[in-house]
């Protein structure tokens, strides 16, 4: 047997104590103080590390047994079915190892596996407090949360409260007893409202609608519990003593859906595991779209008589396990912090992070956004941090965890001088934002040139990041206008660039010079001007004189442009620079006003189905590209703009979407598949 090292001991004891440390403040004190991920990180590596080294197993270790005991506000009481909670797989082949485990705990039994029937049942996983419900003829005469498992605390007061949970079952004749299994959660929507209630009276805010339903049902006032609306669904049911008919996990949702309790209603019986995986996947994308939170599948074998036969572990059904999916938010350390600079001069402190699996992607780097959010976390180097995708797409610190600090850790602060060009920086008043003000500094160029050369803008199909940087370096380009003066010649001067790449890119920068007046405008990257706002402004303004002489009241009169878009164009123009930029874009051909379009016949001229209607999309939708959908909705009279308010009349909603679509969800605004827009388009 090998031997464990001092450190490796020393790792353990440390575990230990962490793990056990936030078990006691989660489900004694109610008060948590470590995310679930981290929680799971930590107790991963020590059951790893027993598992490697049995000879440190101790009878106290967290690993030993099934939870923690029950606060003692309420009394606690015995359940007289213990509530086992379930193995977690975190990927298909952890679930395969499942599968093989129970098929071979059976294989050594020699029991038979009835193949014509439905093996499994997939159930989505709901992110709230567990609890089990006593009925006695029908009657409800006990509530209690899951404790340890095997004592809890009674709130059956609270549980009455639930409006989802019925005080009396809803069939003619109930078994004597019957013991319900289910999870009480809190709707996004509600905890979205309680936190702002919280938020307004200077309370702490609940972390997530998970610790907010169970600091809910461990209220002493039932009066706090029914304000906060909780909802329930039943997931099992036990009959104690009881003869039934039931023999499958199916049939015990049906039946306590006879009783009277909710059942989610998004299950599946499935055939093999094939089918499992491919209900898993359906529903990573689209559970984004449930108005509650559910982090995974759980899986359980559909026969009762085999799960009679599979039984229990020390600590685990064998015939369920919870597939998880990617994680969200979860925690990593900080390695470094580096500072980049964009194309406004804007210093953004990212975090350099030892790499982590989010959201089915590995992350190394993270945003900390300003000095301001660098100072709210009190970063420090070596630092473990909560990060989660913003949007699902952009890496970010959220919480620091700094009980979990090294004593090496460093606190990082922000430079005052700019880490590309050496100048001093500057922080504008009543901004949070630090900035570089040199005008010439390679990193404010390199940005506006991939602005300008990116999809949405002049779209230079060959001109890239790298191709950028090759620019600046060797001082070929000093603005936008600078590409239009580029030669072949100039070009095979750069790394790895023939005469045949080079003419293509030549080409290209001359193609460009066709794109409409509205890119031109977003190109030039004005501060708070996107690819909607330009379309707005440049149907407004026609030319850019018009734009260039307008006030900002004439500005901030276009549907859809606030007074920030205001002042900044109005500022942008006033710089000489600008102007001077203007002259030469025009000198060399760029679109710099709207083209009139050809008059339509009454025979081509397309009915205006969405005239006064005003659009917002959001995600991905199945067949068209973003830019394609707004068009349609533009040629037929319709508006699109960039963010949900209360004059939005419709809502396109595509996969992915983000919080557009729960913003309007508060709104009341009508949403639309893509489908649903071109039946509106086409309603013939």
């Amino acid at each position: 047997m090998t031997q464990p090292t001092p450190e490796i001991q020393q790792r353990v004891q440390q575990l230990r104590q962490q793990v056990q440390q936030a078990s006691y403040a989660y489900y004694v004190l109610d008060a948590p103080i470590m995310e679930d991920t981290v929680y799971d990180r930590l107790y991963r590596e020590l059951q790893q590390l027993e598992t490697d080294y049995p000879q440190l197993i101790t009878p106290d270790s967290p690993t030993q047994r099934v939870g923690e005991k029950p606060a003692t506000q309420f009394t606690s009481v015995r359940h007289n079915i213990p509530l086992y909670s379930l193995e977690n797989a975190f990927n298909t082949e952890e679930l395969k190892a499942w599968d093989g485990r129970w098929k071979k705990v059976l294989k050594a039994e020699e029991k038979e596996i009835n193949s014509t029937e439905p093996l499994y049942v997939c159930e989505l996983k709901i992110d709230g407090s567990a609890l089990a419900l006593t009925y006695e003829n029908g009657i409800l005469v006990r509530g209690a949360t899951r404790g340890d498992g095997v004592t809890g605390e009674e709130i059956t007061q609270n549980v009455k409260t639930i409006r989802s949970i019925p005080l009396k079952l809803n069939i003619e004749n109930p078994p004597s007893v019957v013991e319900v299994r289910g999870e009480a959660f809190l709707s996004l929507n509600i905890f979205d409202k309680i936190n702002q209630e919280r938020q307004q009276k200077g309370e702490s805010l609940f972390a997530n609608p998970r610790n907010a339903a169970a600091g809910t049902l461990r209220q002493l006032d039932s009066r706090i519990v029914q304000s906060r609306q909780l909802d329930f669904f039943a997931y099992t049911l036990h009959l104690p003593g009881e003869e039934t008919e039931l023999k499958t996990q199916w049939d015990c949702l049906e039946f306590l859906q006879e009783m009277g309790f909710k059942v989610n209603p998004n299950r599946l019986e499935c055939t093999s595991l094939t089918e499992v995986q491919n209900y898993f996947e359906s529903w990573d994308s689209r559970r984004k779209n449930l108005p509650y939170m559910t982090d995974g599948v759980v899986v359980k074998i559909n026969p009762l008589q085999l799960q009679n036969q599979l039984g229990f572990t020390q600590k685990f059904p064998r015939w369920a396990i919870a597939l998880k999916y990617p994680a969200e938010e979860a925690p990593t350390t900080v390695k470094a912090v580096t500072v980049q600079v964009g194309r406004t001069g804007a210093l953004t402190p990212v975090a350099e992070l030892e790499p982590l699996q989010l959201a089915g992607t590995t992350v190394q780097r993270a945003s900390l956004h300003n000095s301001d959010r660098v100072a709210e976390l009190d970063l420090h180097i070596g630092d473990t941090v909560i990060v989660r995708k913003a949007g699902e797409i952009i890496p970010e610190v959220v919480r620091n965890l700094p009980e979990l600090r090294p004593k090496t850790a460093q606190p990082f602060k922000m430079p005052n001088h700019c880490p590309e060009c050496g100048q001093p920086v500057f922080r504008p008043l009543n901004e949070a934002v630090t900035r570089c003000i040199n005008t010439s500094c390679p990193a404010i160029l390199r940005g506006s040139l991939i602005h300008w050369c990116s999809r949405d803008a002049l779209d230079i199909n060959g001109v890239g990041e790298k191709l950028v940087y090759q620019f600046v370096e060797r001082e070929l380009v000093h603005s936008v206008a600078d590409l239009y003066e580029l030669t072949v010649e100039k070009l095979t001067q750069l790394e790895r660039m023939g005469e045949k790449s080079a003419t293509k890119i030549v080409n290209a920068i001359n193609e460009s010079k066709t794109q409409p007046w509205a890119r031109v405008l977003y190109g030039l990257g004005i501060r708070h001007v996107g690819s909607v706002n330009a379309e707005l402004l440049t149907q407004k303004f026609p030319t850019v004189e018009q734009l260039m002489s307008a006030t900002p009241a004439e500005i901030e009169g276009v549907y859809g442009i606030g007074s920030e878009i205001a002042f900044s164009v109005e500022e942008w123009f006033k710089v000489p620079a600008n102007r001077t930029l203007i002259e030469r874009l025009k000198q060399q051909g760029l679109n710099l006003e709207s083209q009139p379009s050809k008059p339509e016949s009454s025979s081509d001229k397309q009915e205006l189905t969405l005239s006064g209607k005003t659009f917002v999309i959001t995600g991905t939708l199945p067949s068209l590209k973003r830019d394609e959908a707004k068009k349609l909705i533009q040629n037929a009279g319709g508006k699109v703009t960039g963010s949900v308010s209360k004059k939005t009349d419709y809502l396109v909603v595509g996969e992915d979407a983000g919080s557009k679509l729960t913003k309007a969800e508060e709104l009341g605004i009508k949403q639309l598949s893509e489908a649903e827009l071109l039946q509106l388009l086409n309603p013939s």
